[in-house]
């Protein structure tokens, strides 16, 4: 067998090779500009680990028998970001500094932990005590104007400590043709936010349900009772700390035991 003759390396316009790293020994990390910004305004953002996941469905002492007991990852969240963010979000911080000013207080820097861009969207992470005024401000105010909230989503990170239990509200400005995430946290050991229903009584139900599956209990809700588990239903079933469950089946005399009670095969 005769080696076939060498071929022309494929190059771009730039006489480089078209294939990055084709000469390097590491190719250079490129960074997208955000939608919306300038060629020199990119996220700046930090990384937050809150804790560090192993296998795949928390079984712990009995053994995991799905194939993911090796498993171990970061549970990894993005961090501040430093201005200027570019595109809409500068003027968008900008106008609720002055809302928050014009009311009296609290300021900007009191009310909000930190500012995220991530993926092209703003999130304001609100402390929780000043959460209906903040959500006050940006619907009320003229250079907001959020009227909407469409929703309300619980987060748990269960190795995040003092910062557990997580609540999202997506906001839309139909005015501006605006997005907003406010996020606001507490901690298991007193897991209080207050109710936004308030400001925007579209999330009754939404907070409802968040309550029912996190354990959530949102200050100032009008009925806060369960949603879609049974009244007399025990523990929030979507919180990462609550058991596979499974009832125990009997079959041929034999009892199977839930998932994450089972004996491992190895």
């Amino acid at each position: 067998m005769t080696d076939r003759p060498d071929r022309p390396e494929p190059r771009d316009a730039d006489d480089r090779p078209a294939t990055p790293g084709a000469h390097d020994s590491a190719a250079p990390d490129t960074v997208e500009p955000r939608p919306g910004g300038t060629a020199d305004t990119v996220d700046t953002v930090e990384t937050d680990t809150v804790g560090v996941r192993h296998g795949m469905f928390g079984v712990r002492g009995s053994g995991d028998t799905s194939g993911f007991g090796g498993l171990v990852r970061p549970t990894d969240m993005p961090g501040g970001t430093r201005p200027p963010d570019g595109g809409d979000d500068d003027e968008l911080v900008t106008s609720l500094t002055a809302a928050l000013a014009s009311r009296g207080g609290p300021t900007f820097d009191d009310a909000v932990e930190k500012v995220v861009v991530h993926g092209g969207q703003l999130t304001l992470h609100i402390r929780r005590r000043h959460l209906p005024l903040v959500a006050l401000t940006l619907r009320d105010d003229p250079a907001l104007r959020f009227e909407m909230s469409l929703g309300a989503s619980g987060v748990h990170y269960p190795d995040a400590a003092g910062h557990e239990l997580h609540v999202v509200y997506p906001l839309q400005s139909i005015t501006h043709n605006r997005r907003l995430l406010l996020e606001v946290s507490a901690p298991d050991s007193d897991p209080h936010i207050p109710s936004l229903t308030r400001v925007y009584p579209t999330t009754d139900w939404h907070e409802r349900e968040t309550y029912d599956f996190f354990g959530v209990l949102f200050d100032g809700h009008p009925s806060l009772t369960r949603i879609q588990m049974p009244d007399d239903w025990e523990g929030h079933p979507q919180r990462k700390d609550y058991p596979l469950g499974g009832i125990p089946v009997q079959y041929k005399g034999a009892t199977i035991p839930p998932p994450d009670q089972r004996r491992a095969y190895s």
